[in-house]
């Protein structure tokens, strides 16, 4: 049954102040949530390309209609590209000997499934991080360079402010340290307000904070964990708009 409380648009993060400016909701909005990284639909359907468990094609697109897949990025990049990608958006501790590995056998064969680069790289990690996949890192590496996931929750925090309004709250829920760091620097920087010359005298009302940190950062419980195994790492902010 349709609620005519709900309304669905299918945007970017970078295009939420766009969205709301369509609503006539810009400024007036009383909460947003950003619920970041990929959902688990995507990562169960094997034709997302996501999931090293699961074979399908190696798209890994957010939005399958858009933009480069995975595939056609790992089978063109550089060695060096590559092994920045693995070292800066998974802090895959053996990034250059991962990437040599998928440009030697990418001459052999385009690697066009998800099983293909996961074989790839299990083969050339010597060391597997205890119950982890050795393609874990990768795989998150690799989806979010595709997808520009770091700048895309950059631009969307900043948008955040704007279509909140006093009071409304900032609430986001991140899944991993790359992505907890990225919305915690943003939220302690807001809190802080504008930044002075270091020994200028300037009193509180002058630094203009937007934001207020609501509690600390949440956690799931182990309840929740046992229920929602994929919860273990989520970590959740919540903020104020202030001005």
């Amino acid at each position: 049954k349709k609620d005519s409380r709900l309304e669905v648009a299918h945007a970017t993060f970078s295009q939420l102040e766009e969205v709301a400016v369509s609503k006539s909701v810009n400024g007036r909005v009383a909460g947003v949530l950003f619920d970041l990284g990929v959902s688990s639909p995507q990562l169960d359907s094997a034709g997302r390309g996501f999931s090293f468990m699961k074979e399908g094609p190696l798209d890994m697109r957010m939005n399958p209609m858009d933009g480069h897949s995975a595939s056609q990025w790992i089978n063109s990049a550089s060695e060096k590209e590559i092994s920045n990608v693995l070292f800066n958006f998974g802090e895959e501790r053996f990034s250059r000997r991962i990437a040599k590995c998928i440009v030697r056998e990418r001459e052999v064969e385009p690697i066009l499934t998800t099983k293909q680069l996961s074989d790839i790289v299990k083969h050339a990690n010597p060391s597997w991080e205890k119950g982890k996949h050795p393609a874990t890192r990768s795989f998150q590496a690799i989806r979010i360079f595709i997808n520009q996931e770091f700048n895309e929750i950059e631009e969307g925090l900043s948008q955040a402010l704007s279509v909140l309004k006093v009071g409304g709250r900032l609430v986001v829920i991140s899944f991993h340290s790359l992505e907890d760091r990225i919305v915690k620097k943003f939220m302690s920087a807001q809190a802080k307000g504008d930044k002075f010359p270091k020994d200028l005298p300037v009193t509180m009302d002058m630094l203009n904070p937007r934001l207020n940190l609501i509690g600390k950062p949440i956690k799931a419980s182990a309840h929740e964990i046992e229920r929602n195994y994929r919860a273990r790492s989520a970590v959740m902010r919540v903020a104020e708009k202030t001005a």
